[in-house]
């Protein structure tokens, strides 16, 4: 059997380059399958790539304009230069399948293999009301992956599987008490990660940095703080005006981004954070329990649609984004703290809305859609 060939792709947002990623990952852990990230140069999902050492084609294009204007001119004259690239791209390296995770990346080589007609492709989509790619090129996907039953609604595709999330490997395999051995963490303590998706949250930060002093020496939560790259300066800033003595604060790591998110939510058993789907289904995995604060500016409003699914199910406590300051957040936390048993429900009804295999189930999926169409 000749060696068959995977394009990927999705980039732009975590949402969309971690679910690839995962996908990735473990297609080219076979080595009968030769992997091509497809994505934007300009964009995280290139910058992960190289860490990883994947073979990457770039495709330069943005997200559409709303309005019709000069801007919307030159965005489909660059969305025509990205899909002449991709047209290049399938007739070079001819691939089996392409597996596409939404998002603007991913629309050029999408178009593409429409305009072929002969290359196959399968979607994922992670969230409760799928994006406009998703919704757009479902109808001539071969498959279409969905992280939520509901998703269906905005589906028209007789194949779709609802699958969860991939996420990677590791979310199945490391315990709570590792990952926190690995942080130099004792097991014992009660450990609050808060997190505002892979581009910070500016209300999240401003909100946490007020209390984390009180958080960490009147109550000894041990606090990991994800700032995002953009806010970290003005985070250490207030900081440094608020606490002087934060850096020497062993209950206290602040950092930009880590590189290392899975050992950081499988550590913890409070995470605040946005409510993105991959962000959820990690949380899900990690036996954690969730205090959402949905981005209200996302959009379709998918991560509130996401959020209040979760607090349908009891699995998480919700909290507005206009709502969310230092008291608020602060009410909640001693709350938790001082009540061990609310924890651990959480943690339960959370960790019940998990789907562990989803990542086994989405390459079977893109193994039969290769094998069938290859």
């Amino acid at each position: 059997m000749s060696k068959r060939t995977f394009f990927i792709t999705g980039g732009g947002t975590g949402g969309h380059i971690y679910p690839a990623i995962a996908v990735a990952d473990e297609l080219i852990a076979n080595q009968d399958y030769t992997v091509y990230y497809v994505g934007n140069p300009d964009n995280l999902e290139y910058s992960i790539a190289q860490r990883k050492g994947y073979n990457f084609l770039p495709v330069h294009v943005t997200g559409m304009p709303r309005k019709l204007s000069i801007e919307f001119i030159f965005w489909g004259i660059q969305l025509c230069f990205a899909v002449l690239k991709s047209l290049i791209y399938l007739y070079k390296y001819k691939p089996d399948a392409i597996f596409g995770t939404g998002g603007y990346v991913s629309a050029p080589v999408l178009m593409a293999a429409l305009i072929t007609g002969k290359t196959s492709y399968m979607l994922h989509d992670c969230d409760m009301q799928p994006g406009i790619v998703t919704r757009v090129f479902a109808r001539k996907a071969d498959c279409v992956s969905l992280a939520f039953e509901r998703a269906k609604d905005f589906i028209k595709n007789d194949y779709c599987y609802i699958n969860g999330n991939p996420i990677r490997p590791e979310f199945k395999t490391l315990t709570k008490d590792e990952a926190k051995k690995s942080l130099d963490i004792n097991p014992d303590r009660l450990v609050l990660c808060v997190m505002g998706g892979s581009q910070g949250s500016v209300t999240i930060d401003n909100a946490f940095v007020e209390i984390i002093k009180e958080l960490s020496q009147k109550y000894k939560f041990r606090i990991i703080f994800q700032t995002g790259k953009k806010n970290y300066a003005g985070v250490i800033n207030r900081l440094s005006k608020l606490y002087h003595d934060y850096a020497v604060d062993r209950n206290i790591t602040i950092r930009p981004y880590f590189d290392d998110m899975i050992t950081v939510v499988k550590a913890s058993d409070i995470v605040i954070s946005r409510a993105g789907s991959l962000s959820l289904s990690e949380i899900f995995a990690s036996d954690a329990a969730p205090i959402l604060i949905p981005y209200p500016h996302a959009a379709a409003d998918h991560q509130r649609k996401n959020a209040k699914f979760v607090l349908e199910n009891d699995a998480c406590i919700y909290l507005e984004d206009e709502d969310t300051d230092p008291n608020s957040l602060l009410e909640i936390l001693i709350d938790l703290k001082n009540n061990p048993d609310k924890v651990e429900m959480l943690k339960q009804k959370s960790a019940k809305l998990a789907r562990i295999n989803a990542l086994q189930d989405i390459i079977k999926q893109i193994e039969r859609t290769a094998q069938y169409y290859g």
